[in-house]
């Protein structure tokens, strides 16, 4: 990964580069003080991703992302901020904002954050991969079923913002071993039968297969509450924002999503404290993914 820094203050720009490159996450390919002076090589050099400061004098974070979107950059941006507040984060995101760096920097948010976002371009590139796959298939050749139904989870899940999550790779796994098994099921098997099902399938010794299905478990209640987590901020910014209509009531329970909301525009977090369902929310996405596939198909 190929990052480039902007930020007003020397002593954080100096911090950034030496979590990059002693957490081995990329390369740092230049940096600027100031939103103008950063225009000209991020266009030239096009890199990556784009830590900005948000207060700045002149250019502010935000004006400069918008010069640099008009100018056709295509890359990722993370805020970097001390002041967060509701209006400013509703609209970094309206203009492309993936994540937000507190003030006093935090190595461990930063490789934590900086990782999700190389994962996130990972997927995305691997995404791209099959769309062109597919499109390379002439009408009379049979479109590869697992490789459709990898790129409808994997569009739901950033939908979430959940690709890269620790759990992440188990729901892929969940959903592909029940579409191997039935491609009309209605109801999933009780989760531990799941749970250890993927197990196996994944070579886990049997003396191990229920330390790895409590894991398994665990690893996706995380994962699922950050999507919760995820969809509630897209509410408490916008609350007709077609993600959060659509996923908000179906995946989750919406009071808790609700509850999230007000503690979010209360300046509160209890994320831990939020009610997961792992089941419901597999069996509404195995759902959807049966019902795009379907359509897939029937409109081929």
């Amino acid at each position: 990964m190929r990052y480039f820094i902007v930020d007003d203050d020397t002593a954080s720009r100096k911090m950034l580069k030496k979590i990059i490159t002693e957490g081995d996450l990329g390369l740092v390919i230049g940096d600027a003080d100031s939103g103008i002076s950063s225009l000209s090589p991020i266009t030239t050099m096009h890199p990556d991703v784009v830590l900005i400061d948000f207060l700045m004098p002149e250019l502010d974070g935000i004006e400069t992302i918008e010069q640099l979107r008009k100018k056709g950059y295509q890359g990722q941006f993370i805020m970097i901020s001390q002041i967060i507040n509701k209006e400013m984060v509703g609209q970094a995101y309206e203009i492309g904002v993936e994540y937000f760096i507190h003030k006093p920097i935090n190595r461990i948010e930063v490789q934590s954050i900086l990782r999700k976002t190389a994962e996130q371009f990972r997927l995305q590139d691997s995404l791209l991969a099959i769309k062109e796959s597919l499109a390379n298939i002439t009408p009379s050749r049979p479109v590869d079923k697992k490789q459709s139904v990898k790129e409808i989870i994997y569009s739901i899940l950033s939908d979430m913002g959940i690709i890269g999550e620790v759990g992440s790779d188990d729901i892929v796994a969940i959903m592909e071993f029940l579409f191997d098994q039935n491609d009309s099921m209605i109801q999933l098997p009780p989760l531990k039968e799941l749970y250890e099902s993927i197990a196996t399938k994944s070579g886990i010794p049997s003396s191990n297969i229920q330390k790895e299905c409590k894991a398994m478990e665990q690893r996706l209640r995380r994962t699922i509450l950050s999507a919760m987590n995820n969809i509630a901020s897209l509410g408490a910014i916008d609350y007709t924002n077609p993600e959060f209509e659509h996923y908000a009531p179906r995946y989750f329970d919406f009071q808790e999503i609700r509850s999230q909301m007000i503690q979010m525009q209360e300046g509160k977090k209890s994320l831990a404290k939020m009610k997961v369902n792992n089941k419901k929310f597999l069996q509404v996405l195995y759902l959807e993914v049966q019902e795009k596939y379907n359509h897939i198909q029937t409109n081929r």
